[in-house]
């Protein structure tokens, strides 16, 4: 029995080495030697800069050497119709007229009777206007300067032509014949009522061209109209 009690106490003796053994070298390991754990993240941290730094150079490289695209010129917009053929925003039916010089017209018109220039003023190589369009309202004229027809002459320059007046209706008669007379109209005939309804004003042009501007005020007199 005293032998078998030997042998257990070497055994656990030896046990007892062992385990102060490997705490001792755990210890060790701990205070000496760095965790495994963060040497492999850094370790991958880098490898994932590494990755990411080649990635942008190959791209940069890719847009050195890639050649520019061409681009394609917008295909130039086709102008606007309507149904009927007319431009936008035109009458169906506009008188064009004849005139000695262009750009006095467009001005006269416009400080006379209120006309504003309509789309693009065309000119020749020296910048003379050779063609213009005008609105007032819903009226529109056109015009051209003398001489780009031989045939077509101002009626001022042909004893003056009473075959044909202009007639636009406006919303106020009368305020526009004060204007007109401010801007040296030729006054023919001043603010009237008339029989048909209208109340009308006539002028002449510098170019011989008549001009009756009328506002509706009333309805068709017959008691009124001449006999």
């Amino acid at each position: 029995m005293a032998g078998k009690k030997a042998k257990g106490g070497k055994r656990a003796a030896a046990k007892k080495r062992t385990a102060v053994k490997a705490s001792k070298t755990a210890r060790k390991s701990a205070a000496g030697k760095p965790s495994r754990t963060p040497v492999k993240k850094a370790a991958k941290k880098a490898a994932g800069v590494v990755k990411k730094v080649a990635r942008t150079a190959k791209k940069a490289a890719a847009k050195v050497v890639r050649p520019a695209k061409s681009r394609k010129r917008p295909a130039a917009k086709k102008p606007a119709r309507t149904k009927d053929g007319r431009p936008p925003n035109w009458p169906a039916l506009s008188p064009y007229m004849t005139v000695r010089d262009a750009a006095a017209s467009v001005a006269f018109y416009e400080a006379a009777f209120g006309f504003k220039v309509e789309g693009e003023l065309m000119r020749d190589d020296s910048g003379q206007i050779m063609h213009a369009g005008m609105r007032l309202g819903d009226a529109c004229i056109m015009f051209a300067p003398q001489g780009m027809d031989p045939q077509m002459r101002a009626p001022v320059e042909v004893g003056g032509s009473f075959g044909l007046s202009l007639y636009v209706y406006v919303a106020d008669v009368d305020a526009l014949a004060a204007r007109a007379l401010r801007a040296g109209a030729d006054l023919q005939q001043a603010p009237a009522d008339q029989f048909w309804g209208d109340r009308i004003a006539i002028f002449v042009d510098p170019d011989g061209y008549h001009w009756t501007f009328a506002t509706h005020v009333g309805e068709f007199d017959a008691s009124k109209a001449p006999h």
